[in-house]
C-alpha cells in the first residue's frame, strides 16, 4: 500500500467501545441502543456517546448514522479505528446497515477485517482538520469570488469562482466529484484541488502530491471568506487573510471487513453506479 492507504493488521482493543450516534438522524440513537446490545450478546460491553462530545474511555469507534457522523468521528477520534453502521442515503464510507449487525460484530471478534489508514487535511497549523476536504468560499452568497493558489509559495492560479475544494482522495467521491473532480483511489499519496464553477474554460481540477503547502487568499477588496471542514465545521476568515492547508499529521483509521463486495471499486459501482449502462 502507499503512505496515503495503509492496511494495519496490528490487534485492535475491544476494551472500551464507543457507539457514537447522530441525534440529528433519525433512528440513530435507537440504533445504537441496538448496537450495544448485540455487542452484550458477543460478550463485548459498549457505551453510548452522542457525535457532539468526545469519549475519553475509549479504545474502538462504531459510529451511528450517515457518512456525516463518521467523518466527524474521524476528526474527533483520529488515533482510534472507526466502523461506520449506515443509517443514512448513500453511506460510502460505512460497511454495513443495521440489518447486519450481528454477523458485522462477528467478524470484529473474529478478526475478520483491517484497518485502512486514511490521509487527512489540516489548516490553522492543525487547529482544524478534515477527511474529505476543505472548502473556502466567499461570504457573500450571490457573487463569485476572486481567490489566490499558492503551491509552495509559488503562485498557480487566480480564480473567479464559486469557491475552491482541496480534497483528499477519501473526499474525492463526494462535493469533488460533483464539482467536476476526478475520482482518485484511496491508495494514491494526492491531493486535489477543484475550483466551483469557474467564470473560465482554463480552470480545471489540480491533482498534486500530498507533501506540498497549499496556501489560499482573497481580493483585498472583498468582503471575506469562509472555510468550511468536511462541511461541519465553518470559520469566518477576513480578506485580507490567507490559509495554509496542508497534509496532516494524524491519520483516519477505518475499519474494513473482509467481504468480496465492499473494496473501492465494487463500492464505487454498486453505490455511484460508475460504468453502469443505463437501462433500457
Amino acid at each position: 500500500m502507499s503512505g496515503c492507504e495503509k492496511e494495519l493488521l496490528g490487534k485492535v482493543s475491544f476494551e472500551n467501545i464507543a457507539v457514537v450516534y447522530n441525534g440529528d438522524v433519525p433512528e440513530s440513537c435507537s440504533t445504537a441502543e441496538v448496537v450495544v446490545g448485540v455487542l452484550g450478546s458477543h460478550g463485548l460491553n459498549a457505551e453510548i456517546v452522542p457525535s457532539t462530545v468526545s469519549s475519553k474511555q475509549a479504545t474502538f469507534i462504531i459510529t451511528v448514522g450517515g457518512d456525516g457522523t463518521l467523518l466527524k468521528a474521524a476528526r474527533i477520534y483520529n488515533e482510534l479505528p472507526i466502523l461506520g453502521i449506515n443509517l443514512g442515503r448513500l453511506g460510502f464510507l460505512a460497511q454495513a446497515g443495521p440489518d447486519e449487525l450481528d454477523v458485522v460484530i462477528g467478524k470484529l471478534k473474529n478478526n475478520e477485517f483491517v484497518i485502512q489508514e486514511r490521509m487527512m487535511l489540516s489548516a490553522f497549523d492543525g487547529k482544524v482538520t478534515a477527511l474529505n476536504d476543505i472548502v473556502i468560499k466567499g461570504d457573500t452568497f450571490s457573487r463569485t469570488s476572486r481567490l489566490y493558489l499558492f503551491i509552495n509559495d509559488k503562485p498557480v492560479c487566480d480564480y473567479l469562482a464559486d469557491g475552491l475544494i482541496i480534497s483528499t482522495p477519501t473526499g474525492s467521491t463526494a462535493y469533488t466529484l460533483s464539482a467536476g473532480g476526478p475520482v482518485i483511489a484511496p491508495g494514491v499519496d494526492a491531493v486535489v484541488i477543484v475550483p466551483i464553477c469557474p467564470h473560465t474554460l482554463t480552470a480545471r481540477p489540480l491533482v498534486i502530491p500530498s507533501k506540498e503547502v497549499i496556501k489560499i487568499s482573497s481580493c483585498d477588496t472583498c468582503s471575506g471568506i469562509k472555510l468550511s471542514a468536511d462541511g461541519q465545521t465553518t470559520i469566518d476568515m477576513a480578506a485580507d487573510e490567507y490559509v495554509k492547508i496542508e497534509k496532516s499529521k494524524y491519520r483516519a483509521k477505518l475499519v474494513v471487513l473482509n467481504n468480496e463486495n465492499n473494496g473501492f471499486y465494487s463500492i464505487l459501482r454498486q453505490k455511484l453506479q460508475w460504468g453502469v449502462a443505463p437501462v433500457r
